[in-house]
């Protein structure tokens, strides 16, 4: 198995492959968690608006890898601006751990920048509770807000990207700045018996899926699909061995214009 290709953060380095963990929970969350990470999977994705980083937490103590070797990211909920340090706290005493490896705004607070809240998460960062910091779910303009107010740009910008999402201009825009684009929904989002991917996967002998996270990673944009499926979890990672063809490449590119 390939292992995962990684980005540059000024914190670190990010697998460019890695679990998203929405909607797992429970049990099951953990099964899925040290699952992956005993398949190689060394990039998790979770939130304190999930509810389950004390199911992430826990699966990493179940699993012989040195914490330093597994990139953990968490995300900010809007809600708790005003209380950022506490919150990073508990989510650190929830993971089992002292610091993440990145750390996001979930959503823009109230739909705004919210300058004041990157600037907790500046601080927490230089206090040593997060390696990198970042947003999700920003736009150009209020990521330009933060730059503007703090001189700072985010690490990260995660945000909703499938082919269907596909646009060049938007990644531009973001690598100019300095911002990794990262993944989320990129199955769920992706119509995956479009021609351009199906003829792709019969080429390879790959499944549409792994298609799909392999365009991702043709175009430097971190992908964490979402499953608890340990069959999944094989097929999303195998995918780091599949290399498209450019001419593969630009047709499931057209599939969102």
């Amino acid at each position: 198995m390939t292992s995962s290709p990684t980005l540059a953060l000024p914190g670190g380095t990010i697998p460019m492959l890695g679990l998203g963990t929405w909607q797992s929970t429970g049990d099951e969350a953990v099964r899925a968690v040290s699952g992956a990470l005993e398949l190689g999977y060394r990039h998790l994705d979770t939130a304190t608006g999930y509810g389950n980083e004390g199911q992430v937490g826990r699966a990493l103590s179940l699993v012989d890898i040195d914490r330093d070797d597994v990139f953990l990211t968490t995300k900010l909920p809007p809600e708790h601006a005003g209380r950022e340090r506490r919150t990073i706290l508990e989510s650190l005493a929830a993971l089992g751990t002292d610091h993440v490896d990145l750390w996001l705004i979930h959503w823009p607070p109230g739909g705004k920048a919210a300058p004041e809240v990157w600037q907790e998460l500046r601080r927490a960062r230089d206090e040593g509770l997060t390696r990198s910091i970042g947003v999700s779910n920003y736009s150009i303009p209020q990521i330009d807000q933060l730059i503007e107010a703090t001189g700072e740009a985010p690490a990260v910008n995660q945000i909703p990207y499938s082919p269907a999402d596909h646009d060049p201009e938007l990644l531009d825009a973001h690598r100019e700045r300095g911002i990794a684009v990262e993944g989320y929904s990129p199955l769920k989002r992706t119509d995956l018996a479009s021609e351009a991917i199906t003829k792709a996967a019969a080429v390879h002998d790959a499944t549409p899926a792994q298609v799909v996270l392999a365009w991702h990673l043709a175009h430097d944009v971190v992908v964490i699909p979402k499953t608890t499926h340990l069959a999944r979890l094989e097929e999303n990672l195998a995918a780091l061995d599949l290399q498209l063809t450019a001419e593969e490449v630009a047709a499931i590119d057209a599939l969102g214009w």
